[in-house]
């Protein structure tokens, strides 16, 4: 870190005071952790997070960080973003796919309102910086099969990497500091929790077809070739966009496919 950006701890209060009124009224619990495996799992394995209202964890650390397809998030201390939102659902969300999505899309609105410039989003889950991944977002849950659903939203954000500390990360990677942005971590994260909660909200009322024209806005593979991997084979084509659901709309030789988000990982083809 920088003496010009010295590290900012992490305060309860701080991020509380940051939020919005109307996400703050439905905020059940903000737990502020220094060290935990995931925040993802403390919220969906831990007590006191019961069928009504959201809960936040956020942390400093994360000695098991996960992103999508057992991949291990980089989770240096005192560095970046650590959150998740647990918030029930009282069935299965007709497209975890496209409440993934709108999820970015609140994610990029926080941005905005942060004047970070220059943020689009990669289906199905990553958060771009001048072509370069800087989060990602996670989605897990936990239910019976009639309900209610616990649904956790898991997200991180590079803000200031150490040297060294990304080495390991399998792609172009980047963080605000790398592009002169230094909001605090304690203000951004109340404007992603703000922008998220509420979200999710508008998502519960009318699914995704609310943030698609937004996520299209932001899309940064559409008219791109791209190829697809799900662990066993791969398939290319051209990203045409995505469905009233959040699938990807994939053309292959003059077809269109629908591809569902599951296992899958998808590279740009350069």
């Amino acid at each position: 870190m920088s003496d010009a950006h010295p590290l900012e701890a992490l305060h309860q209060q701080q991020i509380l005071g940051g939020i919005s009124a109307a996400a703050r009224d439905r905020l059940s619990s903000l737990t502020v952790l220094g060290e935990v495996d995931s925040t993802n799992r403390f919220l969906l394995e831990g007590e006191g997070f019961g069928e009504a209202g959201v809960h936040v964890c956020v942390a400093e650390r994360q000695t098991a960080g996960r992103g999508r397809r057992g991949r291990a998030w980089v989770s240096p201390g005192g560095a970046n973003l650590y959150l998740s939102v647990l918030r029930p659902f009282a069935v299965v969300p007709e497209s975890l796919q496209g409440l993934s999505l709108a999820v970015g899309v609140a994610v990029a609105r926080a941005m905005k309102s942060l004047d970070v410039q220059g943020i689009a989003l990669k289906w199905p889950n990553d958060i771009l910086l001048a072509d370069m991944k800087l989060g990602g977002i996670l989605l897990e849950m936990s239910g019976r099969s009639r309900g209610p659903w616990r649904v956790v939203t898991g997200i991180g954000i590079n803000v200031h990497m150490p040297v060294g500390a990304g080495a390991n990360i399998d792609q172009p990677w980047t963080d605000l500091a790398a592009h002169g942005a230094h909001p605090g971590r304690n203000r951004l994260a109340s404007r992603v929790l703000t922008e998220v909660i509420l979200a999710q909200e508008q998502f519960v009322e009318a699914g995704f077809e609310a943030f698609r024209r937004d996520w299209e806005l932001l899309d940064a593979i559409r008219d791109r070739e791209v190829e697809l991997h799900d662990g066993s084979s791969s398939r290319w084509g051209t990203a045409r966009g995505v469905d009233a659901g959040g699938a990807l709309l994939l053309e292959v030789q003059g077809r269109c496919e629908r591809v569902v988000s599951g296992e899958i990982s998808l590279r740009v083809v350069i």
